[in-house]
């Protein structure tokens, strides 16, 4: 699949006829990052299966595991999940259990809605703030994994980045049902 510049192709979840000028470019620039951390977290997804098989194989045929395997695994694990949650996001790819909120009426559904993305926009600035603290106290200890003495901060570093794109995807959401709801509310 081909990557285009934010500047040419449309955003997935934007309707027809959709945000034109400043939130329009900004949308798409929100969706082409994403969709890079989305290919970099598929990278990791693709690693972890490289490492893993040949691991495998190391100690089956050779009866010599990768060294440091379950260690590089487990990095690439954070590498792939925070780096897929911005995109999962504007894709609009996490569960939702609405089967109380499916009942209420149409309005109430929106501010619910808007509560919803309230919440999580405060969620994610949290995790992002204490993810770059917890980075930079990583940093300042010299912490390293166990066998490889692999650094940690870095990764805490890229999962807070991600946590804050993360976050601007949620406030565009919280904007856009916002103006949802204000929009059908004084209907």
């Amino acid at each position: 699949m081909e990557m285009l510049p934010p500047d040419q192709e449309p955003l997935p979840t934007q309707e027809a006829g959709g945000a034109k000028g400043l939130p329009g470019r900004l949308d798409r620039w929100v969706v082409f990052l994403t969709r890079i951390l989305f290919w970099v977290a598929g990278a990791g997804l693709i690693g972890m299966l490289l490492l893993i098989v040949a691991d495998v194989i190391g100690i089956k045929v050779f009866s010599h595991p990768v060294p440091g395997g379950i260690e590089i695994v487990a990095f690439l694990a954070v590498v792939a999940i925070a780096f897929a949650v911005a995109h999962t996001q504007v894709m609009r790819g996490h569960v939702a259990v609405d089967f109380i909120v499916g009942r209420f009426p149409r309005r109430v559904k929106l501010v619910v809605d808007a509560l919803m993305f309230v919440l999580s926009v405060c969620l994610f600035a949290l995790m992002a703030y204490y993810s770059f603290k917890y980075a930079h106290k990583l940093r300042v200890t010299g912490e390293v994994s166990m066998t490889k003495k692999i650094p940690y901060y870095p990764f805490v570093y890229a999962m807070a980045c991600c946590f804050v794109v993360t976050l601007v995807v949620l406030i565009a959401d919280l904007v856009k049902s916002i103006a949802k709801a204000v929009t059908t509310w004084t209907r």
